[in-house]
Order: structure tokens, then sequence, then C-alpha cells
């Protein structure tokens, strides 16, 4: 019997636990169990409409394997031993694995200032970004603060300006919002931040959330009722507590089939790895985490066949962002991330970006049937080559 452990169940987590059953399903001896904290699949992508108060579909994971064979163990991963090859769960079952894929994912780093874990709301979860959708109901007016100018702090700042009006809404960070891009889409998010009234305060260092203000490096501080936090990642401690090599963010190194450095019967896929390519470390996107998801699934379908996994190669396309639900743009990049000239703005992005950053359910629900690893790379909007 070869037993396979795909411990997560998100972008990365899914994608190889639906490429692999289906690659696998008509091979005997073959016993694959996914290991998930929630039932219901975590669309982050879409956590900010989440938090501005709007529905999205309440997708369930084991619907979705049904018919495939897999088996759903609910429950949080508390300890992996990289020895003895088992996995500890909270309800105090062992699984014990042949291959485990390590898609553990990150959540926001609340823990590097002072205040954030007892004063502030995050987009870790759909159940996060519920409570803090209910509590920016309650408040009406008043003033919410978002902390962190990337990506994931512009869209949540823009979204719920959109849709609660009446909030004072404040985005704080190190760089101006957009600073990744080139200077017409970098303009563009800050006319779109502008035109909806967020407010917005860069070169700011925090150094402390407390229950009614955000207190920055120089000394001043900026008033607010409520606080999202979106500034850094972190990952679980698991994988270093494992035994497994990890970088400096305890994410696990990889070679270049996306096996552990240290323990080649464990692949780690999604934010939880360390993966170089040639231009660097990949950082942590939906756009990459899917396909080395979809790549291990393959790696792991070849051992089983006596051949050999094949090198994972990726690179970015774009970097689509959505400036409440009526505007976007989005920034053609480099495969190393760096920013083209061309950008599209207004409704032709909003449509792109709806169409590339779709739920990824459809995609799931194809690969039970054909596992195409080119398409179903290519559909989630990055380059990945087999």
């Amino acid at each position: 019997m070869n037993r396979i452990v795909i411990l997560g169940a998100g972008y990365a987590g899914m994608a190889a636990t639906v490429s692999l059953a289906a690659r696998t399903k008509r091979r005997d001896g073959v016993r694959i169990t996914v290991v998930s904290a929630d039932e219901r699949f975590t669309e982050r992508l879409r956590l900010h409409q989440t938090a501005s108060g709007q529905q999205l579909a309440d997708l369930r994971i084991p619907h979705l394997l049904d018919g495939t064979g897999v088996d759903f163990v609910h429950g949080w991963v508390t300890g992996v031993d990289a020895a003895a090859r088992t996995v500890c769960v909270d309800d105090e079952r062992v699984l014990e694995y042949d291959r485990l894929v390590y898609a553990l994912g990150s959540v926001a780093d609340t823990a590097a200032v002072p205040g954030v874990d007892d004063h502030a709301y995050t987009l870790n979860s759909a159940h996060d970004a519920e409570l803090l959708a209910r509590r920016l109901a309650d408040l009406g007016t008043g003033t919410l603060a978002v902390c962190g100018s990337g990506l994931t702090g512009v869209e949540a700042a823009a979204e719920i300006a959109e849709r609660h009006p009446t909030l004072d809404v404040v985005l704080i960070g190190r760089q101006e919002p957009g600073s990744t891009m080139g200077p017409k889409a970098k303009a563009y998010v800050q006319s779109a931040l502008t035109r909806l009234g967020v407010r917005v305060v860069s070169g700011a260092e925090i150094v402390k959330v407390r229950p009614e203000a955000v207190d920055l490096a120089d000394g001043d501080s900026v008033p607010a009722d409520l606080v999202l936090w979106t500034s850094g990642v972190r990952v679980s401690p698991l994988a270093a507590a494992a035994g497994l090599r990890v970088d400096e963010r305890g994410r696990i190194l990889t070679d270049h089939t996306l096996r552990s450095v240290s323990h080649p019967q464990v692949y780690a896929i999604g934010d939880a790895a360390a993966i170089r390519q040639g231009y660097g470390v990949m950082h942590g996107t939906c756009q990459g985490g899917m396909p080395t998801g979809v790549h291990a699934a393959l790696s792991i379908a070849r051992e089983l066949t006596g051949r050999q996994p094949g090198r994972f190669r990726f690179g970015y396309l774009h970097a689509p962002v959505s400036l409440g639900r009526h505007d976007a743009v989005v920034q053609f990049t480099h495969p190393d991330d760096s920013p083209r000239k061309l950008c599209l703005t207004g409704r032709p992005a909003v449509w792109y970006k709806e169409t590339v950053s779709s739920s990824p359910w459809p995609s799931y629900v194809r690969l039970k049937k054909f596992p195409s690893v080119g398409l179903f790379a290519w559909r989630r909007g990055g380059r990945y080559t087999r």
C-alpha cells in the first residue's frame, strides 16, 4: 500500500489532492488522505469581499472529494514525525505515510508587532473575515485602519471603502500603494483609492496596535476604531519541529522537484515551501501555489510508476488587483514578477481579474476527470512548464 498524506486543503493542497486522485484512480494499492482544519474551502483571494459584508459560495471540501476515493480528515495537524513518517491530528489520530505533501500555507504575522494579536482582525480565514464584516456593520461610522500597503491591504481598503462609504478607511504602510507596479498601474491604484475616499499613510513603520489607535515609529498615532492587519505572513513551526530543513522564515527548503532537501519523501508546496527558481525564491500567491500542487501530484504519480519526478519551472504572468467591485488594475509582469510596461485598468481589468481569479472550484471539478496539468496551470494565471 502506498500511503500518501496531504496536509492542508487550500489552493495548493486541493490542486495536489484532486490532481493526484485523478492520476491514480485506476491504480490499486494507493491510498490518499487529505487533512484540513476546515471542511469549507477558503477562497483567500476573495476574503476582502467577505470582510466587506458580501456573501461568497459555501464550498465544501468533502463534497468535491466525493467519488475520488480520497479520505478526508477534519482536524488540526499537531505534529509531524519525519523520521517515523507519521502525522498527529488533534483528535489523537496518528496517520502513517509513505509520501507526504506539506501544504499548510501561511497566516498573517500577528506576532511581529505588539498588540496585533489582541486588537487587530485578519483575513486568515472566512471566519475571521466574517467577524470583521459583522463589526464593520455594527460600527456604521468610524475609522478602520488597514495596516499593510501591499496588494492585500489595497484590495481590502478599496473593497471596504466602497461597501461602507460612511467609514473613514486609512491605509497604513511602509511603501506607497502599488509600489511593485509600473508607473501607470501605480498611479491608477492611488487615484482609485483617492476616489473611494481611502486615506493613505505611507512611509510609516507601525510599532504598536492599541484598542483605539495605531502607533508609528516617528511618534505619531493614527486613531482607529477597528484595525485590519495585512502586513507580513508567517508559516507554521511544525516543519522545523519535525526536523525538516527550513529557511530563516520556517519554509521547507526544496530541491528542483519540490521535494524536501532533507527528507525526499516529503513534497513541500505553496506558501509553506521555499522554492528557488532562476530569479530567486518564489513568493506566496495562488498564481504560483496551485501549479506547485499540480506538479507535486504529477511527480508522485511518476514515482509510483518507477520514473523520476521532473524539474519544476515557474514564471509569473501578472498581478491582478481589485479596487472594489467595479474597478481593477492588472499589471503584467516578467517571469521574475518585475513589471512590464503593459497594464489593464478599469472595466477591462475587472473582466480579466474576474476571469483568471475566479473560484478554482470548476477547475478542481474538471481535474477529477481530466488531470490536464498544462491547461490547469495556465487557467490559474501563471507560466508553468513540466
